[in-house]
């Protein structure tokens, strides 16, 4: 990032992700010590601070003030009370530095009626709808591993940042953004909102049996796979013909059987067979045999296995954190979702180190300000050329929609996106493939244009409309376009200051570079699906995208990053890599020995029971009155805890009221049980309220349903907004996370129909008259 910005980083754990991805690009980050923070193990530390400058708590407001007017960007979080820069008056909030980009990231967010509600990851993502998705039928929901919640607020949080600097060197102004965890959850559920707007009904946890897709976690002889057989045709024949070939195929190979339609209501049987073939066999060999098979297989790796997968060290993904007490040549860590200019791979890193306060930075000075070139929203003026399909590539283009940017998304009859032509993903009963659930929500604001690129004419219009984008974003498998005479090389030629972000499963190079992906094969390669399974079971895996979300915000990232530094270059993102940068400090943990349990009290049962924390008793799930209706909640300090013994009547409770942490930890169970009972007396929303009102972080497991019609901080948000799709009519939609007070985003227009703006695209960009148009047609080019 040239020259680098300097980030002051006034985190907690709402957004410490938001400040380390910083440090991936190159930042000057520095972090100042928060009062009373929780002390974090070792191995937390050094992922989340390495590569920063640390100055002690500021004296005084104005010695704060100066080093904010120092930096470019100011990333703070936490309960909106506690927030040092923002103030609070008429209803609306304010940055005490305006001049500064000032990213806010709260539980809630700085408006609605729960803005001072508190949360913690487990709260945040039972809010959001994330809790309600994991865990068995009957059992408690569990959000999936590693603080995914906090982490995807602080992806947004470093976007916003980038979006801030983007919109400053365009208007000459800082402004304050807005970012709710709640929010960045709530849009990070692929179908678990959206099928209720579309079907009225929602998806519910079901030990991480994918309802929409056909993929899940198999036993395999020595340990476990991830794999199934949706997406293109390929994926069934080619498996079938894979257990045909040993004589287990059973009666799939019978015609019935090739019709998805039937095959997806005899999903039961089907994976029966499947799980028997997978069973007799190695996970490695099956994962093996299915990348040379062009399949969506992978083994379930752990991240103290993590450190030897081939494709990441070939790429050189992990980072080198130098420390010390630590062996000369540092320890291995989780890199960053993509390789940055700066620092380059292979990444090594300094643990936190202290610096004074009167000159904390590395570099020189701020970045330079630009001149003032307009005003709207940060990416008006830049096109971009999607080439993406099903959730990962459109989620990103969709988000730089949402900002600015113009879309031009390609698609075919002849490579028929799932999320627009199956019959699983269109979510209500009566629609087509113009009007799919799932397609409307996540391509909304972008133009259409219908483009076979089987053609040698079409891939010569795709080559014309390159030299008219600024930024090109494909998920194609690695070489496709090179064979289409696209590679960046030739496209710079086309186009010198194009910006060429590639999304391949694990990227564009490695000895497994031609490994087919699936949300749920990067999970388990990462290492996050090992850590969903309950004591003595086997693991659940996620029931929806999180994997090729993660990878969206990182593909934004990057094109914010390039955008911000003025710089034309390829992005060779991996999608295996972004996930794998989400595992927190796992596999420090497993190098360092410092596992969360013994950051705690050394208690094993912190690590592998459900829902609790080394730091946090009690920290769970708890039965509410009504039918499977859950509280999340998190006492974080002794003072929380007393309030809410003595506020339950409970007498074994009150009889605890004064324990501390460690007292607590030893008769956690005594003190679980008690509260499921108290809780199962009450209605979770009310007692939510309840709880809140006494500082204590809590929230009702929001399902789909609860998100859409009854939260009513949401809705005064305006989180769901509705667009009027021309078939589907008036439809809501997941809205918008990043909150920007001086050029905030917008919806604008609601997903194409396939191919609908077509004509106008080419005769706008490529000054195409009819008479083309219409050779084009007739050859079969646009459709």
């Amino acid at each position: 990032m040239p020259d680098r910005l300097r980030v002051l980083d006034l985190t907690d754990e709402l957004a410490f992700n938001g400040a380390r991805l910083l440090v991936g690009l190159g930042a000057d980050v520095v972090r100042v010590e928060r009062p009373a923070a929780a002390v974090l193990s070792r191995a937390e530390t050094l992922h989340w601070h390495a590569g920063k400058r640390v100055v002690g708590v500021p004296e005084s407001a104005e010695a704060l003030d100066g080093l904010v007017a120092q930096a470019d960007v100011v990333i703070e979080s936490g309960p909106l009370e506690e927030l040092a820069g923002v103030r609070a008056g008429s209803g609306a909030v304010s940055s005490r530095w305006p001049r500064a980009v000032h990213v806010v990231v709260t539980p809630f967010g700085t408006s609605g009626p729960r803005s001072a509600w508190r949360a913690d990851d487990l709260v945040a993502a039972a809010a959001g709808g994330m809790g309600w998705l994991g865990g068995q039928p009957g059992g408690q929901p569990k959000p999936p591993p590693r603080e995914q919640a906090t982490q995807l607020a602080g992806a947004h949080a470093a976007i916003a940042a980038l979006l801030g600097v983007i919109a400053r060197d365009r208007t000459g102004r800082g402004q304050l953004i807005d970012v709710s965890v709640q929010e960045a959850v709530a849009a990070t559920l692929e179908t678990a909102a959206i099928s209720w707007i579309h079907a009225g009904r929602y998806p519910s946890r079901n030990g991480g049996v994918y309802e929409h897709v056909a993929h899940r976690v198999f036993r395999a002889a020595d340990g476990h796979v991830a794999g199934g057989y949706s997406g293109s045709d390929r994926m069934w024949t080619d498996l079938l013909a894979w257990m045909a070939e040993s004589g287990e195929a059973a009666d799939l190979t019978e015609e019935k059987w090739s019709d998805p339609v039937f095959r997806w209501r005899g999903r039961e049987h089907v994976d029966e067979i499947v799980a028997r073939f997978v069973a007799k066999r190695s996970a490695a060999s099956v994962a093996e045999e299915g990348r040379a098979r062009a399949l969506p297989w992978a083994e379930v790796a752990t991240a103290a296995r993590l450190p030897a997968n081939p494709q990441l060290v070939a790429r050189g993904f992990f980072t080198r954190v130098l420390g010390e007490g630590l062996p000369e040549d540092g320890v291995t860590d989780v890199g960053f979702p993509f390789p940055a200019a700066e620092p380059p791979r292979p990444v090594r890193l300094t643990e936190p180190l202290p610096a004074p306060i009167e000159a904390p930075w590395r570099t020189a000075h701020p970045r330079g300000r630009r001149a003032a070139t307009g005003t709207g929203r940060p990416l008006a003026g830049v096109r971009v050329l999607d080439l993406t399909w099903v959730l990962a590539g459109p989620y990103a283009t969709k988000t730089l929609a949402e900002h600015g940017a113009d879309i031009i998304k390609i698609e075919s009859r002849h490579r028929q996106d799932p999320t627009r032509f199956a019959p699983s993903m269109r979510l209500r009963p009566d629609a087509g493939f113009d009007d799919s659930g799932y397609f409307i929500n996540f391509n909304r604001g972008k133009r259409g244009v219908a483009l076979n690129l089987r053609t040698e004419p079409g891939r010569e219009v795709l080559r014309r409309l390159v030299a008219e984008c600024d930024v090109v974003i494909e998920n194609f498998s690695p070489g496709v376009l090179a064979k289409w005479g696209l590679s960046y090389d030739r496209m710079a030629e086309l186009n010198p200051g194009v910006i060429l972000v590639s999304m391949a499963g694990v990227g564009q190079s490695g000895p497994w570079r031609d490994a087919v992906t699936f949300a749920d094969t990067l999970a388990a390669m990462s290492g996050l699906t090992s850590e969903t399974a309950d004591p003595g079971e086997g693991p659940q895996g996620l029931t929806f995208g999180l994997g090729d979300m993660v990878a969206a915000n990182s593909a934004v990232l990057a094109v914010l990053d390039m955008i911000a530094a003025g710089r034309a270059g390829h992005v060779d993102l991996s999608q295996l890599e972004a996930m794998a940068a989400s595992m927190g400090p796992a596999v420090l943990e497993a190098e360092l020995g410092d596992s969360r349990a013994e950051a705690g009290s050394g208690d094993p049962r912190a690590v592998v029971r459900p829902n609790r924390h080394p730091r946090m008793v009690p920290h769970g799930v708890y039965p509410t009155s009504g039918d499977d209706r859950w509280l999340a909640l998190a006492v974080r300090v002794d003072e929380e805890w007393r309030r809410l013994a003595e506020h339950t009547g409970v007498p074994e409770l009150a009889a605890l009221a004064s324990a501390g942490l460690e007292e607590r930890r030893g008769r956690e169970d005594e003190i679980d049980d008690a509260l499921a009972v108290w809780c199962s007396r009450h209605d979770g929303r009310s007692l939510a309220a309840e709880l809140q009102g006494l500082g204590i972080a809590a929230a009702v497991v929001a399902t789909g349903r609860d998100l859409v019609e009854a939260d009513e901080h949401l809705a005064a948000r305006g989180f769901y907004p509705v667009l009027d799709h021309p078939i589907a009519g008036p439809v809501r939609h997941e809205g918008i996370v990043i909150r920007m007070s001086d050029t905030p985003g917008a919806l604008t227009a609601p997903a194409p129909l396939l191919g609908e703006h077509t004509d106008m695209v080419l005769k706008e960009l490529l000054g195409m008259d009819e008479a083309e148009l219409a050779r084009l047609r007739d050859a079969g080019v646009l459709e």
